[in-house]
């Protein structure tokens, strides 16, 4: 055993969970992580724990061997029994100190678990000493400045595209009536169909910002920008181009080194 390694090896039972708990809560102390860490590291451990105490032995508690061992920045726990085998937790009514692998997953940086029936398991956790990066997976990537929605057209268009417009826009605090223009306009790009996107999906992109709502419709193919606006003229009451402040057909360059059209526009408060 390493000088920084833990061991222990108990009786599985559900009141020695809470002895393994507050072992690792002091090795995360030594450590010197944070409050917020050590209670994350509390809780993953609990969990492997608890399956243990739960599925591992049918009749006597048999042991529950753990061993922590800290590396440069990250933390591997190994959670073992000799008993049957893992089995992941169903809602069956037995005790339970918490919500089970998706837990786990979320608060620990990856785990793995191997073994077989009636060979016994091993949970193996690998926790960093900050957080992990969970949307980074490793590679660089820039913050979102907008939402981007991407809608399969049919009946689900237009009433989810309400209640984002709708929500964006009480967010920016616009009046009853301009939040109502706004959710006009949204009705009207969602009218359009598959064939006026160039990937077949409904695109939407908005920016919120002081007061205003900044939408971006795309990619188009060519032409279909210029019709979703003549759309919007209404014989006899005018075009619903005029509650938008600004509307234009712009054509930008995509992703794949093409080009393709986008309708933006402007709503403000």
């Amino acid at each position: 055993m390493s000088a920084r390694e833990l061991q222990l090896t108990l009786p599985a039972t559900a009141e020695n969970v809470m002895v393994v708990r507050q072992a690792v809560a002091g090795l995360g102390e030594a450590l010197g992580l944070s409050g917020d860490r050590i209670a994350d590291l509390k809780t993953v451990v609990s969990e492997a724990c608890n399956n243990v105490v739960v599925h591992a032995y049918e009749d006597e508690p048999g042991p529950l061997e753990v061993r922590a061992t800290p590396g440069d920045a990250e933390l591997e726990v190994q959670i073992a029994d000799q008993g049957r085998g893992f089995r992941p937790r169903a809602d069956d009514g037995e005790s339970s100190l918490g919500l089970g692998l998706p837990l786990i997953a979320a608060l620990s940086d990856s785990f793995e678990i191997s073994g077989a029936v009636g060979r016994g398991s091993r949970t193996t956790i690998r926790f960093g000493f900050s957080p992990p990066a969970y949307a980074e997976n490793g590679t660089p990537f820039e913050a979102a400045k907008e939402l981007a929605m991407a809608i399969t057209p049919g009946e689900i268009v237009r009433p989810v595209l309400a209640r984002v417009i709708g929500a964006l826009a009480a967010r920016a605090q616009f009046s009853v009536d301009r939040l109502a223009d706004t959710v006009l306009l949204g009705d009207a790009v969602s009218s359009s169909g598959p064939d006026d996107f160039a990937d077949g999906r409904v695109g939407i992109a908005i920016k919120d910002g002081d007061g205003t709502l900044d939408v971006r419709v795309g990619p188009l193919v060519e032409g279909a920008g210029k019709r979703l606006m003549s759309e919007m003229e209404l014989p006899g009451h005018g075009s619903l181009r005029s509650l938008a402040r600004t509307m234009n057909v712009v054509t930008e360059r995509t992703p794949d080194g093409g080009s393709a059209e986008f309708l933006v526009f402007e709503v403000g408060s």
